[in-house]
């Protein structure tokens, strides 16, 4: 029997529906989450994202600003806008859209963000506290969003062998590391694997639950898939195709239909995990909204 069908896009819109209602029991309360933007250059990728970001924002009444600034701004005049944002009591989350222009050192600007506006979780200091297991650190918006699917379609990790496949600061470590914690979707027993593995397949058969965070697509195959396994595909690529009107279709890392034959549950790309992103980006806002009034900020 074909695999389950862990759709993104309907928990997405369970988690969306619940942050709708928050923010409207906030707002009586006189707090209004406030998400700042910031899109240096004209990538057309980039634009597409901080729009999307911007509407659902706007869907679940958070207060959006958004700052968009030529691509031959100055590192420093950057800066100075992160700390005006920083500084800025109706802003709550902050986030810049990477990549930078290369005459912008991205590592400078995370470092200015205000570790407790930082909703992407980038911030060295966010990292380290979800190094050490700290349960109220603003998680990165993917790995938290996956923790999220799993727990909401039945596929709880703890107690499993769960094996992530890629080692990005941005997915793959952060996967792991929330998947570690002794915390709701985590008590894991965690594999990282990567490019440099020998016999990837060896490794992905021992997986009760297989997370995919390469960037290449076909990566997994479904005799790298342990029979029963749930697995989630977050990668998102380009692979051309001329019958298709754009002429490209966008897949994940992992062979959906060979694999799909042998998993027990399966994310579909697109419709998984990317809904979740942004899904997640707007409860770390709220999150971050809640803990700064708390503090007096």
């Amino acid at each position: 029997m074909p695999a389950a069908i862990i759709s993104g896009k309907d928990i997405a819109r369970t988690i969306r529906d619940e942050l709708n209602a928050q923010c409207a029991a906030l707002a009586k309360e006189g707090l209004i989450p406030g998400l700042a933007t910031v899109l240096v250059g004209d990538d057309p990728a980039s634009r597409l994202y901080v729009g999307m970001k911007q509407r659902a924002a706007a869907e679940a009444g958070i207060h959006s600003r958004a700052e968009t600034l030529p691509a031959t701004t100055p590192e420093s005049e950057l800066l100075a806008l992160i700390d005006e944002l920083n500084a800025d009591p109706a802003i709550h989350g902050i986030l810049v859209q990477l990549p930078l222009p290369r005459h912008i050192d991205d590592s400078k600007v995370l470092l200015a963000i205000d570790p407790d506006k930082d909703v992407d979780g980038f911030h060295p200091v966010n990292v380290g506290r979800l190094a050490t297991g700290d349960p109220e650190v603003l998680a990165p918006c993917t790995p938290r969003g996956v923790i999220e699917m799993l727990l909401r379609s039945g596929a709880d990790p703890s107690g499993k062998h769960v094996v992530v496949v890629g080692r990005s600061n941005i997915v793959g470590k952060p996967m792991a590391l929330l998947l570690l914690r002794k915390a709701a979707g985590g008590n894991a027993t965690v594999t990282v694997a990567h490019s440099r593995t020998s016999d990837l397949g060896a490794v992905t058969r021992t997986a009760d639950i297989l997370v995919v965070a390469v960037g290449w697509p076909d990566t997994i195959t479904r005799d790298m898939v342990k029979p029963g396994a749930t697995v989630i595909d977050v990668g998102t690529n380009r692979v051309d195709d001329p019958e298709h009107p754009r002429g490209y279709r966008v897949v994940g890392d992992a062979d959906f239909e060979g694999v799909r034959e042998v998993a027990g549950a399966i994310t579909p790309v697109p419709g998984g995990v990317g809904p979740m992103t942004i899904a997640m980006l707007l409860a770390n806002t709220v999150e971050a909204a809640i803990r700064l009034r708390k503090a007096g900020r």
